[in-house]
C-alpha cells in the first residue's frame, strides 16, 4: 500500500520538475553556453532558412512553367479530338452513302421485293413493327475485387455486379433463337457481321462502345417473342444474373418498334450461288 500511497501523493510533474531542476543546476539547460554553439545554432537556423527560401523560388519559378506546359497538352488533345470528332462524322457520311448505293444496287438486280427482304435480314434497311424492348443494367452497387471463389470472377470479372459482353451476347443470341427479326443495341442495328465484345470494362458493338443500361429492341410477335425468350436458356441466364448479381432487367412487349439500318454491310469474299439464282429466276 506504501507505493500505492506514493504514487497518488507525488504526481509525475514533481520527478519532471526535479530532473529539469538538476540539468539546470548542473549546466545542462536547453540552451548552448558557449559562444561556438550559440553560432553554430544561428548558422543552422541561417542554412535551413536559405533552403527553405531556395525551394520556394523555384518553385514560383517553376509552377508558370508547368501551367503553361499543362495547358498545352489540354490544348493538343482538344484539337486532336476535334480533328476525331470530324473523322468520325465523314466515315458515318461514307457509310450512310455505301448503304445507299447497295441498297440501290439491290433493287436494280434482284427487284423490288427481293431487295426489300435481303435489306431487311441484312440489316440493311430500317424497320419497324411489334416486338420487344429488353434494358439491362448494371447492379446498383456493383461489387469489385473476391477471393477467387466466384466463377465471374475466376473467368475475368472484376466486378460481380457488372453487365459484361457475354451476358449481351446470351441475350441477343437468345432473341434471334426466340424468333426475333432485327435486333439493335441502343440504337446499333446488329447484322450477320455484327459483333459484341469488351475492351477493358466497355462492351462494345461493332466496335462502338456502349453505356449502361443496355437497351435491346427485337422486332417480332411479341407476346410469343417475350414469353420464348424468358423460357429458354439464354432467358434463365439473365435471371440467375439478376437473382445471384443483382444485374436488372426488365421486358415488355411493344407494338411498335423503330430500328435505324446499319451503317454500312459489306461483304468481300461471299459472292451469290450462280447456279441456284439461274434456277430460281427460270
Amino acid at each position: 500500500m506504501s507505493l500505492i500511497t506514493n504514487v497518488m501523493d507525488h504526481s509525475l510533474d514533481d520527478g519532471y520538475a526535479e530532473a529539469a531542476a538538476r540539468r539546470q543546476s548542473e549546466g545542462e539547460g536547453g540552451l548552448p553556453k558557449t559562444l561556438r554553439a550559440k553560432l553554430g545554432l544561428a548558422a543552422g537556423l541561417v542554412l535551413a532558412a536559405l533552403v527553405v527560401t531556395v525551394g520556394a523560388a523555384q518553385a514560383r519559378v517553376a509552377a508558370p512553367v508547368v501551367a503553361k506546359e499543362r495547358q498545352e497538352l489540354i490544348d493538343r488533345i482538344d484539337r486532336e479530338t476535334s480533328d476525331a470528332d470530324k473523322l468520325e462524322n465523314d466515315v458515318d457520311k461514307l457509310r450512310d452513302d455505301v448503304g445507299a448505293r447497295q441498297r440501290a444496287a439491290l433493287k436494280q438486280s434482284g427487284g423490288s421485293a427481293d431487295a426489300d427482304l435481303a435489306g431487311i435480314l441484312s440489316g440493311a434497311t430500317a424497320v419497324h413493327g411489334p416486338g420487344v424492348k429488353l434494358v439491362v443494367n448494371d447492379a446498383k452497387e456493383a461489387s469489385t475485387g473476391g477471393d477467387g471463389t466466384n466463377p465471374r470472377e475466376t473467368s475475368g470479372f472484376s466486378d460481380t455486379g457488372r453487365v459484361r459482353d457475354r451476358d449481351m451476347q446470351r441475350v441477343v443470341n437468345g432473341l434471334w433463337a426466340s424468333g426475333a427479326e432485327a435486333v439493335s443495341v441502343n440504337g446499333q442495328r446488329l447484322t450477320g457481321l455484327s459483333a459484341i465484345r469488351a475492351a477493358g470494362d466497355a462492351i462494345l458493338v461493332d466496335n462502338k462502345p456502349l453505356v449502361p443500361p443496355y437497351t435491346v429492341l427485337a422486332v417480332g410477335d411479341g407476346e410469343r417473342l417475350s414469353t420464348r425468350f424468358q423460357n429458354s436458356a439464354d432467358g434463365l441466364y439473365l435471371h440467375a444474373l439478376e437473382e445471384n448479381f443483382a444485374i436488372r432487367a426488365t421486358i415488355s412487349t411493344e407494338s411498335d418498334v423503330r430500328l435505324p439500318s446499319a451503317p454500312s454491310v459489306i461483304v468481300r469474299t461471299a459472292q451469290p450461288n450462280a447456279e441456284k439464282t439461274e434456277k430460281g429466276t427460270s
